[in-house]
Formats: structure tokens, C-alpha cells, sequence
């Protein structure tokens, strides 16, 4: 069975503290993530910064 390329990772918004897990291929995307989610805390969309899952 091949080896996973794929890493887990949260998609954390600074402002609140509220992710969302996700994955990615770092050897296809090199740079970090930052993505426009909704924010069920502050009931609006924002910004969300990739930071490594544990």
C-alpha cells in the first residue's frame, strides 16, 4: 500500500480560536493556506490561516 502525501492540518481564524480540519498535498502546494470560511462564532465569513494539526 502506498504511503499518504497528504497532511493534516486546521484552518484557524486568529480573531476567535474556531477551525476546521483539512488536508493537503505538500510536495503539490507549497505555500501556506489561507481560505474565507464562515465563522459560526461571529456569524460572518473571515479569514482563515493554516497551522499544523497535532
Amino acid at each position: 500500500m502506498a504511503k499518504k502525501n497528504t497532511i493534516k492540518l486546521k484552518m484557524v481564524n486568529p480573531e476567535t480560536g474556531y477551525y476546521y480540519m483539512a488536508e493537503r498535498n505538500p510536495k503539490k502546494q507549497t505555500e501556506k493556506l489561507k481560505k474565507r470560511k464562515y465563522d459560526p462564532t461571529i456569524r460572518k465569513h473571515a479569514m482563515f490561516e493554516e497551522k499544523r494539526a497535532k
